[in-house]
């Protein structure tokens, strides 16, 4: 009588990889495991020496308790189940096996007059497939062959859906750590652009105030007509590049009057001669012409041409008209005459805002557009905005990371850095450079 639980594993002489034609498993595998589970000895042996041959490994039991017990102990890849033992019979042992081990390919042994158990397994069990008794060996070998290939392909298909699923979390981890960085990177770049757009900015500023250093009276007046057509475009609705297009006409207006002798620089326009009148009316195209190589600022120069035109059409250099005119360009137009006004450049006299605020509106419709003087009048009058929270602080108090919430300028008033400037460590020093030059406590006002 055979043990109750034994193998039998062919060598490779005998039956070569022990793998199933077609296998997708190489023959790097282990040879298949197939338990053959009856209480017929005799048929426990024909079994062993009919897969002898096929270099499984076969181990055997005479019972369904048996059966399970080897299940606990050793890995199997198929079932073969004889129908009719004592105490556990084979519908009731692969029904166990298939709750155990849903894996492991299940086939059942059974005679003719079992169809009905058969079909009880068959439910029960969810068997591979039940081979008749008695069988032909080719038979067996085949069926037990296509089993195993069934097995294998399962077997392929879990470890390619285990493959798939650590590869999409390996992906999934990847796009993560892709999407983190690219956040990071835009991020940095944003940073970056906003630091080249400030320091673009307060380079339009100094370039801007060269020409106001040449007079008190001038400091400031760049900056302020371009702070004041900035707010009248914002009122207007206009678009932030156009916002931002307005702000830096506004500060590069008057960029063509650099080339200005002294005496016409802060003459009156009222009071000019015809060949001062002459020389003052070409500095919107030399402005133009100044900043020429600059394509970025295309849009800007438009804007610096034209701030001089009128909206009858008398105005210079191009005679434009009413809606031809820029709609930047009428704002400057309001904004710089409004400033000039209270610095007397336009005029003789000087006047109060309220005074200049009814000079320009006797010319509604002529010199100026209407919609621009009530933007003017708008944010002139509107209630103030709630202070920002600042202190003042002397250079040497001053530490890198802080803000300026007003312009540092020259003592004669020309801009040296604007607001929003964030100091750094060398821009202090810079600063403090030049206190030491001046010969003067110089102080900042700060963000709190």
């Amino acid at each position: 009588m055979p043990d109750t639980a034994s193998n039998i594993t062919a060598t490779p002489a005998e039956a070569g990889s022990g793998q199933p034609p077609g296998s997708p498993l190489g023959p790097t595998q282990p040879p298949y495991t197939v338990l053959c589970v009856d209480d017929e000895p005799n048929i426990l042996s024909s079994l062993r020496r009919l897969f002898r041959p096929c270099g499984y490994r076969v181990l055997v039991a005479e019972g369904g308790a048996q059966g399970l017990e080897v299940l606990r102990s050793e890995p199997v890849d198929l079932v073969i189940s004889d129908m009719r033992m004592p105490h556990m019979d084979g519908a009731q042992f692969l029904k166990a096996v298939r709750e155990g081990w849903p894996e492991v390919v299940r086939i059942l042994l059974t005679g003719y007059a079992d169809i009905s158990s058969t079909i009880e397994a068959v439910n029960q069990g969810q068997i591979y497939r039940y081979v008749s008794k008695p069988w032909t060996d080719e038979d067996m070998v085949l069926t037990i062959r296509q089993a195993l290939e069934t097995r294998a392909l399962q077997r392929e298909k879990d470890r390619l859906e285990a493959l798939t699923r650590e590869q999409n979390e390996s992906l999934r981890q990847l796009n993560e750590s892709l999407e983190t960085k690219v956040l990071e990177r835009t991020a940095d770049l944003q940073r970056a652009h906003e630091k080249l757009k400030q320091s673009f900015l307060t380079a339009v500023k100094i370039f801007s105030t060269l020409m106001e250093m040449r007079h008190p009276v001038l400091a400031g007046h760049s900056r302020r007509v371009a702070a004041l057509a900035r707010s009248m475009a914002i009122h207007m609705g206009m678009t932030n590049l156009n916002v931002q297009n307005v702000f830096i006409a506004g500060m590069l207006h008057d960029i063509g009057k650099i080339g200005f002798p002294d005496e016409l620089l802060t003459r009156a326009v009222r009071t000019m001669s015809p060949e001062d009148l002459v020389t003052y009316r070409k500095h919107p195209v030399d402005g133009v012409t100044a900043l020429m190589a600059l394509d970025e600022l295309a849009p800007v120069t438009k804007l610096v041409r034209h701030h001089h035109e009128r909206f009858d059409g008398q105005g210079f250099p191009d005679g434009l008209q009413g809606h031809d005119i820029p709609l930047g360009a009428r704002l400057l137009a309001v904004a710089n005459d409004y400033d000039s006004l209270q610095i007397g450049t336009f005029s003789a006299l000087r006047f109060k805002p309220e005074e200049a605020r009814q000079t320009l509106e006797k010319d509604r419709g002529k010199r100026y557009d209407p919609q621009a003087l009530d933007a003017l009048v708008a944010v002139t009058t509107a209630a103030p905005k709630p202070p920002v929270r600042e202190r003042q602080l002397r250079l040497s108090e001053l530490q890198p990371g802080m803000v300026l919430s007003r312009e540092f300028t020259r003592t004669s008033g020309a801009l040296l850095l604007g607001v929003d400037q964030v100091l750094s460590a060398k821009l202090i020093e810079r600063m403090q450079v030049y206190e030491n030059s001046e010969g003067v406590e110089l102080s900042v006002y700060v963000k709190d």
